[in-house]
């Protein structure tokens, strides 16, 4: 996984929550949670759901998920 950002957080799919447009997941990362708003079209091709491993990407004022 190539990606710029430095802070990058290993975690587990705890939930995703499906709205309209967008979804909320939320990743356990070490016993403390994380949670992203993210677009359901991401969630989709990432194939996140629960149990999945997952990365919580942070740069600047944004959360990105991301996985291997």
């Amino acid at each position: 996984m190539k990606i710029s950002a430095r802070n990058q957080l290993a975690g587990t799919v705890v939930s995703v929550k499906e709205g309209t447009v967008n979804a909320e997941v939320t990743l356990d990362v070490n016993g403390t949670h994380v949670t992203a708003m993210i677009t359901l079209e991401s969630v989709r091709s990432l194939g996140l759901a629960p149990g999945k491993k997952a990365h919580a990407v942070i740069k600047a004022s944004d959360v990105l998920v991301a996985v291997d």
